[in-house]
C-alpha cells in the first residue's frame, strides 16, 4: 500500500509542474501540525512561486484548480500565503483500514523500492570484560535498525565487531594463567589474584609499600613460572596445558567470575609496576630472557599474534576466553531480545592478516606516508586546533596497528566481500571524528564509491540522576546484566502490587517483559543523539510515554476480547464478516487516521535511524485509542457500529504489537 504522504506529494507535484511549467517541483507534504487545518499540508508552493516570480497564494489556487484528489480528500483549501490544506475522506479511511486488516503480516506496509544490502555494525563488546551500560544503546539501537530495515525488505547483515585482538590479550592470557596457578599450586587458599588486587587498591597512594608488594609478586611469579615446566623451562606443560585441556568441562559461570577477577588483577598490576624497574624472565624465541615486568603482557600478546605450534597455549587460552565471553554476551542478548547471534560475530582478529595489505595499499596509492616514525593518512579537510593537517594513524612507530587500520580492513571487506550498498556504524558520539576520517580515507582510496552509503549513527550517553555518566557508587561502569536484573526485580514488585492473583509463571513472564521493555523503550523514546537520565521510577511508570503504558494499552484491548465472551459477542465472527466500515464519531475518525499512518512512521524511523519516531507514533496511537475507548462504547455498541469499533480495537492492538514486538523487540503481554 503506497504511503498516503507519497501519493499526495506525487499528485500535487505534478499539478505544480503543470501550472508553473517547471519540471521537478516538490510539493513538500507534511502531516498537519494542528488538526483544525486538516490532516496534511503541502508547503512547497511558496518556494515555487519565488522561482517563477508570482504571487504564492494565487499560484496555490491555480494548483488546487488543476488538482484531482477526489478519491482521497475533501476539496483542498488554500490557507495563508500559499499552504494547501488536505483532509482525508471517511470512505477513503475505511477502505484503507480494510486493506490493512487484510494484510496480517505487514499491516499493508509496502517494502522499500530498491532492495539494498546493508551492513549494520553494532554492540561490539570486548573479550574478558562484562558488558556494561555503555553497550546498551549500541546494542538495542542497532537491533532496532536491523529489524526496521529487514521489515522494509532490505538484505541486512548484522556485524558484531567484537574487541578480540590487541595488546590487552596478553593480560587476558596471563590472567588465565594466574587462575591456573591459584587452583593448581595454591589449592585451598584464597586466590592470590584477589587478595593482592585488594592489597594494591588499599595502598594505591603509598609508593614504597606498593614497590614491596610488587617485588613480592614478581618473585612468586618467577617461581611459579619456572615450576610450570615439563620439557623445558617455562613451557607451561606441567600445569597450564592440562588446565587448558580441562576448561571445556568446567562450571562456566564460576570460571567466568575468576577470569574477570584475574583480568582486573592484571590491569591493576601493570599500572602499578610501571617505572619500578622490575624485570621478569620469559621465553623469547625459545630462550629464557629477562624483560621489563610491565612489558610481559605485550610479549604474550606478540606470542598470540605470531601463532604457530610454539604458541599454541596462548592461542588456546585466547579461544577459550573468547568463547566464554560471547556465551555471557549471548545471554544478555537473549534478555534484551535482540537478534544478534554467533553467526554475526566478526571481530578484530578476523582482519589481522589483512592489516599489512591495508597499509601497503594506502602507501602505493600515495595516500599514506611516514610522519614521526608512524604511518599516517592526512585526509583532506581535517585540521587540528593549530590549523595543521590532522593525521589518521594506521601504523605506529613500533609497527603496531590501530583501530583505524582494523576499521579500514573491515570496511573494505564489507564492500568487496559482502557487497554492501550501505554500511551503518552504531556507536557513541565521541567517535564522530574517527568515523568522519575513516569515511574520507575509504573514499579517497576508492574502497567505497560515492554510491556506497557510509553512515555513523551516533548516540549520547546514559546519565545518572546527578547528570554525570551512569556509574556505580565506587565509580565503575554499571554492569548491564545487573541493571537488567534490577529492572526485572522492580517490575516484579509492580506486578505483585497491581495483580497479585496471577500465577507465579505469569508473574515471572510479565516482570521480564515489563522490566526489560521499560529499559529499552526509555532509550528508544529519547532522541538518540541526546544524553538521557536513567531513572527506574520514570521508565516503569504506568503513565506517560513508557513501555508499561504501551504494554498496558495492548493488554487493555486484549481484555475486551475476554469480556466479549461474557456478553455473548463473537468477536472473531464479527471481524471475519466485516466488509464495510462506518466512521462517524470524531474519535473513530481520529484513531483511523492515525492507524493508516503506521507505514509513514516506520519509513521515517528507518530512513533517519531514529527509533523515537516510532515510539512517538505508538504513544500517540495509544492516546488516541484511549480517547476512542472513552467516547465510543465497543461491546455495548449497537450492531451497526460494533464491527467498525471492534476492528479499530483489533488494528490498534496489532499495530502496537507489531511496532513494539517486531520492530523494537519489546515483548507485549495480554494481561498485566
Amino acid at each position: 500500500m503506497k504511503l498516503i504522504i507519497d501519493e499526495l506529494e506525487e499528485r500535487i507535484s505534478k499539478a505544480m509542474e503543470s501550472v508553473a511549467a517547471v519540471r521537478l517541483c516538490a510539493a513538500v507534504v507534511r502531516p498537519a501540525a494542528d488538526a483544525k487545518f486538516g490532516d496534511y499540508q503541502a508547503n512547497g508552493v511558496m518556494a515555487l512561486a519565488k522561482q517563477v516570480k508570482t504571487n504564492p497564494r494565487k499560484l496555490a489556487e491555480e494548483i488546487v484548480a488543476n488538482l484531482d484528489l477526489s478519491d482521497m480528500c475533501e476539496p483542498p483549501e488554500v490557507a495563508g500565503p500559499g499552504f494547501i490544506n488536505l483532509r482525508l475522506k471517511a470512505d477513503f479511511l475505511a477502505a484503507r483500514l480494510l486493506e490493512i486488516n487484510g494484510d496480517a503480516d505487514r499491516l499493508a506496509v509496502d517494502k522499500a523500492a530498491g532492495r539494498k544490502t546493508i551492513v549494520v555494525d553494532f554492540s561490539s563488546p570486548n573479550i574478558a570484560k562484562q558488558m556494561h551500560v555503555g553497550h546498551l544503546r549500541s546494542t538495542i539501537i542497532g537491533d532496532a535498525i536491523c529489524r526496521m530495515l529487514e521489515f522494509l525488505g532490505h538484505n541486512v547483515i548484522p556485524q558484531n565487531h567484537i574487541g578480540d585482538w590487541g595488546t590487552q590479550f596478553g593480560m587476558v592470557i596471563l590472567g588465565l594463567w594466574h587462575v591456573c596457578m591459584a587452583e593448581e599450586k595454591y589449592a585451598g587458599q584464597e586466590p592470590y589474584y584477589r587478595t593482592e588486587l585488594e592489597e594494591m587498591k588499599a595502598h594505591a597512594t603509598d609508593r614504597k609499600t606498593l614497590e614491596d608488594i610488587c617485588r613480592r609478586i614478581r618473585k612468586r611469579q618467577e617461581e611459579d613460572w619456572r615450576e610450570d615446566s615439563y620439557e623445558s623451562t617455562g613451557d607451561g606443560k606441567k600445569l597450564f596445558r592440562p588446565f587448558l585441556d580441562k576448561l571445556p568441562t568446567r562450571d562456566e559461570s564460576v570460571l567466568w567470575g575468576k577470569i574477570l577477577s584475574a583480568y582486573q588483577y592484571m590491569n591493576m598490576l601493570e599500572e602499578t609496576i610501571a617505572g619500578m624497574g622490575l624485570r621478569n624472565p620469559t621465553l623469547v624465541d625459545g630462550k629464557v630472557q629477562d624483560i621489563p615486568f610491565e612489558l610481559l603482557s605485550r610479549h604474550v600478546t606478540a606470542m598470540l599474534q605470531k601463532g604457530g605450534k610454539q604458541n599454541q597455549q596462548e592461542c588456546d587460552a585466547w579461544a577459550h576466553v573468547r568463547r566464554l565471553t560471547m556465551k555471557q554476551c549471548n545471554e544478555i542478548y537473549r534478555l534484551l531480545n535482540v537478534t544478534l547471534n554467533d553467526s554475526h560475530v566478526r571481530g578484530e582478529s578476523a582482519y589481522n592478516d589483512d592489516l599489512p595489505g591495508v597499509v601497503a595499499d594506502l602507501k602505493k596509492a600515495g595516500l599514506a606516508g611516514e610522519s614521526d616514525g608512524a604511518v599516517c593518512v592526512f585526509p583532506e579537510g581535517f585540521k587540528n586546533k593549530e590549523g595543521q593537517p590532522l593525521p589518521f594513524i594506521i601504523q605506529k612507530s613500533d609497527g603496531a596497528y590501530l583501530y583505524a587500520t582494523t576499521d579500514l580492513a573491515a570496511l573494505r571487506y564489507r564492500v568487496y566481500k559482502l557487497k554492501a550498498d550501505a554500511i551503518v556504524y552504531v556507536t557513541d558520539s565521541r567517535q564522530k571524528l574517527h568515523f568522519e576520517m575513516l569515511f574520507a580515507v575509504a573514499r579517497a582510496a576508492c574502497w567505497a564509491g560515492e554510491d556506497t552509503e557510509l553512515t555513523h549513527v551516533m548516540f549520547g550517553s546514559v546519565l545518572g540522576e546527578d547528570g554525570a555518566p551512569l556509574k556505580t557508587r565506587s565509580g565503575e561502569n554499571v554492569k548491564l546484566r545487573e541493571l537488567l536484573d534490577e529492572a526485572v526485580e522492580r517490575a516484579r514488585a509492580v506486578v505483585e502490587q497491581k495483580n497479585p492473583e496471577l500465577s507465579e509463571a505469569d508473574k515471572v513472564k510479565i516482570a521480564e517483559a515489563v522490566g526489560i521493555g521499560a529499559v529499552k523503550y526509555a532509550d528508544y523514546s529519547n532522541n538518540r543523539t541526546s544524553d538521557y537520565v536513567f531513572s527506574f521510577d520514570k521508565m516503569l511508570a504506568m503513565e506517560g510515554n513508557t513501555a508499561p503504558y504501551m504494554q498496558y494499552a495492548y493488554a487493555r484491548i486484549k481484555s475486551i476480547e475476554r469480556k466479549a465472551e461474557s456478553k455473548d459477542v463473537d468477536i472473531e465472527t464479527e471481524l471475519a464478516s466485516v466488509k464495510e466500515l462506518t466512521l462517524a464519531d470524531a474519535a473513530e475518525l481520529d484513531l483511523a487516521k492515525h492507524l493508516i499512518r503506521y507505514g509513514e512512521a516506520v519509513a521515517a524511523a528507518a530512513a533517519d535511524y531514529r527509533p523515537n519516531y516510532l515510539t512517538s507514533y505508538l504513544f500517540e496511537l495509544a492516546q488516541k485509542f484511549s480517547a476512542f475507548y472513552t467516547n465510543c462504547p465497543v461491546l455495548s455498541a449497537e450492531p451497526a457500529k460494533r464491527p467498525t469499533r471492534l476492528l479499530l480495537c483489533d488494528l490498534t492492538a496489532r499495530t502496537i504489537k507489531h511496532g513494539l514486538g517486531e520492530l523494537l523487540g519489546i515483548t507485549v503481554v495480554e494481561q498485566m
